[in-house]
């Protein structure tokens, strides 16, 4: 054989070992096997890649063996190699100089301080229970006995005190299994177990054997020993067949491969039915082949998980939530691999030493059902997780694993609540960083609020933010998430519109951020109390500095209150004034009219009423506005006033509003040059009745036009009334009193609103009062005609009244200057004129009669409607419009109308 090559990586290995324990090649052969062993173990490393770790370790184990001057001297080697760039694993070679350096001789009681060592827990994987299950009895000692056994009694079973002790905290005292769950064994036998003193600085059980006797007990009655337990035995005694059966420690062995996911010998994955099934070639007795799919449910579960994860894990768009789940399913599929290498490491322990030289092993098929029951439940919980989360993302996702707490088995719920506290802390980040900062920073849209950054500054309030439902964690209620939204629309509103730069913490008392997955476990734990404490302080708070902002520096309830009076002619004096002064103008067509004169009359209305004193900024924003021009208008069709509004308040007063201002401003400006219109024609009686007392056949034309007069009249005042005290200031006054008690901009925006909302239905200009509509604006129709005709009438009465006193005139100064007064032929021609003024007067009454024939068929179609009105104040304003029943005496559907209203009423 040739001499070893001194560069051979066997040779250095074994070098270091010598050095590190300063002893010679046999006495470190174990050491060195343990190493070889380490070096080519293919399990991956149960601690964090942390070099700076390692070495803090080092230096600790070397202080806390008094070697001061080592530890001075490794901290400025490790300084020199870490400067250094030859070596690119150095935190490997650290790993192992530690392992190697722990005492292969430390002496372990029972396999319960092995595996406990083997499995540590990192600071933020959850416990993984190995417990045993509750429905199996335990066989408990004697009163007398002592509480601990020792570690003679384990014998054989000691592998067995894994399913009786929890991996993350000290080893407590181990309870045998009952010997009922080990076939074939009377009494415990002295095995394995009580002569092993492994060490295990890798977290990999390793042996030690140079302290074991030299001479083992022997087998106990029924206990295979090596070659029973190794060779295969017919399948029958007596059979010549030949047939094998395959044993149960090479059962355990593809057992042990199929909970990774590898198949085994035996024991394969079935793509056809999707699960573990064992070769059919294979002759196993029906306990065993049972037993052993069981068993190999794990190794479904566990390619089911990993099969999610190593999909998931490299898709970006799965976003922070759905990589913080993968994050947490690989921590749980961790602590089951600490599982599966300390039981490979027993099984290769055990066949190194112990069963090799006639003991029974402590793998067996039914000792694995048992300590893999609560790894089971805890997989398939995962399991059922990653079924539950297929196509989820972001708060869908935390919702549908907040879904797996709601349940009544404490266990579960500890993995779902730890699972939950990972998956959540990305969705909490993005909750603080929007209600404590106002940004949102979602590449992946897995927040439940959403930004559109096309939508402009003057829409930011309306359009810009929205909540996106589906994203909503069911651990938070609507309530919460529309005021998560507030906060953080109402920063950027300040920010970036009111152009305010209020620092946060000056609005918000910012409390304790979410920096790390136990930060968000905490803050989960206190979702109904202090979550929720959090969510209400910082809206209120938040809400109050935009309100104060919007009313103090922008005057918003002062801009409310001007378009109250000038645009719903809440102004009485100025809007007397402005109607008079405009009167010339308006009368003309619309296309002679020009911005710039109705602009001066309104200056000069302003400046002759108390309109005057509104503030300048007030005054500025109120203008003049013509509508679009249609052939035949007046300049009473085309004439409006307009409301400049910008900045804050157009979040309020947008475009739309503003339009619903102009509908409501010019059905306002036609009722009241209705009533403007009745107040001329009201002065004209009062003017001409005196003066046409010389015209007696006149006095029937004059009474006609009184009575019509006076009945628009009514009409108009009840009408001026409703729409003005009933509608407008009832109204008003409701949307002020929300005003002042809103918490938030969205309370005023929705109490604005509504109040639109009310005045344009209740002054019948909604879709469903159309037919009103046009009644009414028939009846004010009407009332131009009896203005345009009584005008005719006067006119003509009065031209005829100047012709007759200047005939007697004439005839009077005549006789003064001693003439005849008139002539034949004058008198002749004065009587025949008078004659056809005469004859005109029953053409002027027919007139009148037909115009109030139209103008009552009006009304009351208009009186039937309000009638069958569903709203009730319609319905009250036809009784004040028919007060002594004048209308119901003509038309007899109203009488129906009205007699079964007053019987609903009599019945209510």
């Amino acid at each position: 054989m040739a001499a070893p090559d001194h560069k051979s990586p066997n040779v250095l290995l074994q070098n270091l070992c010598c050095r590190i324990l300063g002893r010679g090649e046999a006495d470190v052969a174990q050491q060195f096997q343990f190493a070889v062993r380490v070096i080519g173990s293919n399990f991956a490393p149960t601690v964090e890649r942390d070099e700076f770790l390692v070495a803090e370790k080092i230096k600790k184990e070397l202080i806390r063996q008094r070697r001061e001057a080592d530890a001075a001297l490794f901290s400025e080697l490790h300084r020199k190699l870490h400067s250094q760039g030859v070596l690119k694993n150095k935190w490997s070679i650290l790993y192992l100089l530690l392992n190697l350096s722990e005492d292969p001789r430390k002496q372990v009681s029972s396999y319960a301080a092995l595996f406990a060592q083997a499995l540590p827990r990192d600071a933020h994987s959850t416990p993984y229970y190995c417990a045993r299950p509750q429905t199996l009895p335990l066989s408990y000692q004697d009163r007398g006995a002592p509480s601990a056994p020792s570690a003679g009694s384990m014998g054989s079973s000691g592998v067995s005190s894994l399913s009786v002790f929890t991996f993350n905290g000290p080893a407590p005292t181990p309870t045998p299994v009952p010997h009922a769950l080990l076939p074939g064994q009377s009494q415990p036998a002295p095995g394995v177990g009580d002569c092993l003193r492994p060490q295990l600085g890798s977290r990999l059980a390793w042996t030690l054997t140079a302290n074991q006797p030299s001479s083992q007990a022997p087998p106990s009655r029924g206990v295979p020993n090596s070659a029973s337990r190794n060779t295969p035995r017919s399948r029958r005694d007596g059979d010549g067949s030949g047939t094998v059966e395959v044993t149960e420690a090479a059962l355990v062995r593809d057992i042990l491969y199929v909970f990774q996911g590898i198949d085994g010998k035996n024991i394969k994955m079935s793509n056809t039915e999707n699960c573990y099934k064992v070769e059919g070639k294979a002759n196993l007795n029906k306990s065993l082949r049972d037993t052993a799919v069981r068993l190999a449910e794990l190794g479904w579960l566990h390619n089911k998980i990993r099969k999610y994860t190593d999909q998931r894990s490299l898709d970006r768009s799965f976003g922070l939530v759905g990589q913080s789940f993968c994050a947490a399913l690989h921590q749980e599929l961790r602590e089951y691999y600490r599982l599966l290498s300390v039981l490979h490491s027993q099984l290769q322990l055990e066949d190194d030493q112990g069963v090799n030289v006639g003991h029974e092993s402590s793998l067996t098929l039914r000792r694995l059902l048992v300590w893999t029951y609560e790894p089971r439940i805890r997989l398939k919980t995962l399991a059922a997780l990653v079924d539950h989360c297929q196509g989820r993302k972001g708060g869908e996702l935390a919702s549908a694993v907040h879904a797996y707490t709601k349940t009544g088995d404490p266990y579960t719920r500890s993995v779902v609540q730890h699972i939950l506290s990972l998956v959540s802390y990305p969705v909490l980040s993005f909750l603080y960083r929007w209600i404590y900062d106002g940004e949102l920073e979602d590449a992946y849209q897995e927040f439940f609020v959403a930004s559109d950054p096309a939508v402009k500054t003057d829409r930011l309030w309306h359009d810009k933010y929205t909540l996106r439902t589906s994203m909503i964690p069911s651990f938070m209620t609507m309530d919460q998430s529309r005021k998560v939204l507030l906060i953080g629309k109402s920063i950027n509103f300040l920010h970036q519109v009111c152009h305010d730069q209020t620092p946060t913490t000056k609005m918000i008392a910012v409390t304790k951020s979410v920096d790390s997955p136990q930060d968000a476990a905490d803050l989960f734990t206190e979702l109904e109390t202090a979550f929720q404490g959090r969510i209400d302080a910082a809206y209120l708070e938040t809400s109050k500095h935009l309100l104060d902002v919007l009313s103090r520096k922008y005057g918003l309830l002062d801009h409310m209150q001007a378009v109250r009076r000038y645009l719903l002619l809440g102004q009485g004096d100025f809007v007397r004034h402005l109607m008079d002064l405009l009167k010339p103008e308006l009368v003309r067509p619309a296309t002679t009219l020009y911005q710039h004169n109705l602009t001066g009359i309104l200056e000069t209305a302003v400046r002759a009423t108390n309109a005057q004193f509104d503030s300048p900024e007030i005054l500025r924003r109120l203008d003049v506005r013509l509508l679009e021009v249609s052939p035949g208008d007046t300049g009473w069709d085309v004439f409006s006033l307009d409301y400049h509004v910008d900045g804050p308040i157009a979040t309020v007063f947008t475009r739309e509003c503003m339009s619903h201002y102009l509908r409501v401003f010019n059905f306002l400006w036609r009722a009241k040059r209705m009533e403007y219109i009745l107040t001329d024609i009201r002065k004209g009686h009062m003017c001409n009745a005196k003066l046409l007392r010389a015209l007696p056949e006149f006095s029937g034309v004059l009474h006609q036009c009184h009575i019509l007069a006076s009945e628009m009249v009514h009409f108009t005042h009840q009408m001026q009334y409703y729409i003005t005290f009933e509608v407008l200031e009832c109204s008003w006054d409701e949307l002020w009193n929300k005003v002042q008690q809103a918490q938030d901009l969205d309370h005023i925006i929705a109490a604005h609103e509504v109040f639109l909302d009310t005045i344009i239905s209740r002054c019948l200009l909604d879709a469903d009062s159309r037919v009103l509509l046009n009644q009414l604006r028939a009846v004010f129709d009407q009332i131009l005609e009896l203005q345009s005709a009584q005008d005719t009438i006067y006119r003509a009465a009065l031209e005829e009244l100047q012709r007759r006193l200047q005939f007697e005139e004439r005839k009077k100064q005549r006789e003064e200057e001693g003439q005849w007064g008139v002539t034949a032929e004058e008198e002749e021609e004065e009587n025949k004129r008078i004659r056809e003024f005469q004859e005109s007067i029953p053409k002027m009454c027919s007139q009148l009669r037909i115009l109030t024939h139209f103008y009552q068929g009006i009304v009351q179609q208009f009186l039937v409607l309000l009638t069958t009105s569903s709203d009730e104040s319609l319905r009250f304003l036809s009784f004040r419009l028919d007060f002594n029943e004048h209308y119901k005496a003509r038309e007899p559907r109203l009488r129906v109308s009205l007699g079964s209203r007053g019987r609903r009423s009599s019945h209510t």
